[in-house]
Formats: C-alpha cells, structure tokens, sequence
C-alpha cells in the first residue's frame, strides 16, 4: 500500500498505531490486574492487538516506500530504523493479549489460575505494555523530528 487518496499511506496508517498500540497497553494492564475488567474486555484487548500487528508492517512498508521518495537524512534513518522495530513490540503486545485470553478461559471453565501465574503475567503483561507505549512515542518523536526538523526554532523571531 503505497498512497490513499493521493496521500502517502503511511502518514495515514501512522494514526492507527499511534492510537491503537498505547489504547490496547493500556486496556491490556487494566484485564492483567482488575478481573472483572478482563472478564468485559479480554476480547477487546486481544482484537485490538490483532488489528495493531497486521498493520504494522503494511505501516512501516508504507514508511519504507514513502523514505524512498524523499530526500533521506539522518533524522529519517533513525525514525525507519526505530519504526522497524515496532513490530516486535506489537507482536510482543499480542503474545500478551493472547495470554490473557488464555488465563480467562480458563477462569471461565471453573480451572483456577495459581496467583502466583497471575501475578507473573501481569508483572509481563505492564513490562510489555510501557515498552510498546514508549516505543510508539519515540519512533513517533524521530518521525516528528524528520518531518519537521527546527521548523519552530526557525519560525521564532529572536526577541529585539
């Protein structure tokens, strides 16, 4: 996917992961700590992380393509070599969405869950969801960076 209406696809993707990936973290903390919120939104959870895998490689092929087309620099090396990583982490979200699924079906069965488990997951779960959070602000900062460069501080009037 290379443009949307004549508009880079990537600088529309870019929307729904910015959105997406931290949203998902987010809910995903609230099932790994609070059962009754996993009980409501475990499905929710796990079909948004879903949705946030598959469209992070049709996003940073989007970006790939869209590199290509542009003047390269610096700043944009760092934002692609950054946004080739957020799959990882958006497959890692997805490992611990689905990990959740797990832990509630079977608490949906009668099966209890050792705290201990409990705890653990949670413990991977939060690790998992702060790192792909933070990974989405820095690569999304570097592609600020390299779309904008000192636009603002080349705008500011020194003060006379």
């Amino acid at each position: 996917m290379t443009t949307l209406n004549g508009l880079p696809a990537h600088a529309l993707l870019v929307h729904f992961i910015v959105i997406l990936a931290p949203l998902t973290a987010l809910l995903a903390i609230l099932c790994a700590v609070w059962p009754a919120a996993r009980k409501r939104l475990v499905w929710l959870v796990l079909g948004l992380a879903a949705i946030t895998a598959v469209l992070t490689p049709l996003t940073t092929d989007a970006g790939e393509w869209l590199e290509e087309r542009v003047g390269r620099s610096a700043l944009l090396h760092e934002h692609t070599e950054l946004g080739d990583t957020m799959v990882y982490f958006s497959i890692a979200l997805l490992v611990a969405a689905a990990l959740l699924a797990f832990i509630h079906v079977r608490e949906v069965r009668g099966k209890s869950v050792k705290p201990v488990a409990s705890w653990i997951l949670a413990a991977v779960v939060i690790v998992v969801s702060i790192a792909t959070s933070v990974q989405v602000y820095r690569i999304g900062d570097s592609g600020a960076a390299a779309t904008w460069g000192d636009l603002p501080a080349a705008e500011a009037k020194p003060s006379e």
